[in-house]
């Protein structure tokens, strides 16, 4: 039988498959399976949450975090739904209790801000570094349903129907959003490389 799925899908397919297999593994008390459970999908859930939260430093807290809470919830992960997808689900919540937790926190004034310091630290001549400080621009420009949408599509790489389940919105919903997310990028993009606004 000849499969008709592009590799990409059929690739992620079966990663999503061998990372499902490691977490009812590792919930079975298989230690060598968690930490390859850790390994497969570590990438995709920092790369989420750093878009969700627009702030790399944080976003390896909020990493361990979601994996933290992954294996305090695994003997209730029974592998209805693809680990990666209910993974990114925990990563969401703890983004926005992160958000939440930073609105009520009471901030000092005349004080050294650390996260200032460490990022003023950080060397800016790294390749790619300043492309990712402005797509992480771009995409705070979007509006949250639309980042949301575009991100899991086109950084995470789940399909629209895995979507549109994460997000609990139809499947069309979730392609009008991507949709309009692209427009919206393509027209800043074009903005931002008109001598006006390079000038500017």
């Amino acid at each position: 039988m000849i499969s008709v799925l592009p590799a990409r899908r059929a690739h992620r397919e079966s990663a999503d498959a061998v990372a499902t297999a490691y977490a009812l593994a590792a919930r079975a008390g298989d230690h060598d399976a968690a930490e390859h459970f850790v390994r497969a999908l570590h990438g995709d859930v920092l790369r989420y949450v750093t878009y969700l939260c627009g702030d790399p430093q944080t976003a390896h807290d909020l990493t361990q975090d979601t994996f933290a809470r992954a294996f305090g919830s695994l003997h209730r992960f029974e592998g209805r739904a693809p680990a990666r997808t209910w993974l990114l689900s925990i990563a969401r919540r703890a983004v926005a209790d992160s958000i939440r937790r930073a609105a009520t926190r009471p901030r000092i004034a005349d004080a050294v801000d650390w996260r200032d310091a460490q990022e003023r630290g950080q060397s800016v001549a790294l390749p790619g570094f300043d492309e990712g400080v402005a797509l992480l621009d771009l995409l705070a420009a979007l509006p949250g349903e639309r980042r949301e949408a575009f991100l899991l599509t086109q950084v995470v790489g789940l399909s629209y129907e895995e979507a549109a389940g994460f997000t609990g919105c139809p499947v069309g919903t979730v392609r009008s959003r991507v949709f309009r997310a692209r427009a919206t990028l393509e027209r800043l993009l074009r903005d931002a490389e008109t001598p006006g606004a390079l000038a500017a």
